[in-house]
C-alpha cells in the first residue's frame, strides 16, 4: 500500500469527498521522501527566476525511490502535489523530477524536458532497473 490512510480520513472518503489537504497531508506523512523533494523544487522555483527546477540526484535508497515512482505514477497524487504548491511537475527517469510554473506547460523549454529526445538523453544502464 502506497498511502498509510487514517481510519477517520478512510471513513470519510466511504461516506463522500475528502478535503485535498487532508489527502495530502496523508501524501506528506505516507511519501515523505517524495513529498520533500517536490516541496524543495517549488520553494527554490518560486524563490527564483529560472524557468524550472530539478533533481538529478538518486534518491538514497530503494524505499525513497519507491516513494518518488508511487507519488508521481498516480494522478490523484501527483495532481494533488501541483496544486498544493502551485506548480506542474515534469518527471524523465526514476529519480529526475522538475517543477515548471503551471503557466510554463507551454513553452518550449518544457516541451524540450518532456521530449522524447530528452528522455533518451537522461538515459544511463543504471536506470533499466529502477
Amino acid at each position: 500500500m502506497s498511502l498509510d490512510v487514517s481510519p477517520a480520513l478512510l471513513a470519510e472518503a466511504e461516506r463522500g469527498d475528502i478535503r485535498e489537504q487532508d489527502f495530502v497531508d496523508t501524501v506528506r506523512t505516507s511519501l515523505p521522501y517524495a513529498y520533500d523533494l517536490i516541496a524543495s523544487l517549488a520553494a527554490e522555483l518560486k524563490s527564483g527566476i529560472a524557468e524550472f527546477t530539478d533533481n538529478q540526484t538518486p534518491p538514497p535508497s530503494e524505499k525513497e525511490r519507491g516513494q518518488l515512482l508511487r507519488a508521481l505514477a498516480s494522478d490523484a497524487i501527483r495532481g494533488s502535489l501541483e496544486r498544493h504548491f502551485g506548480i506542474a511537475l515534469a518527471f524523465q527517469n526514476c529519480h529526475r523530477v522538475a517543477a515548471f510554473r503551471p503557466e510554463s506547460t507551454t513553452s518550449e523549454t518544457y516541451t524540450r524536458f518532456t521530449s522524447l529526445r530528452s528522455q533518451i538523453l537522461n538515459q544511463s544502464p543504471e536506470f533499466r532497473d529502477c
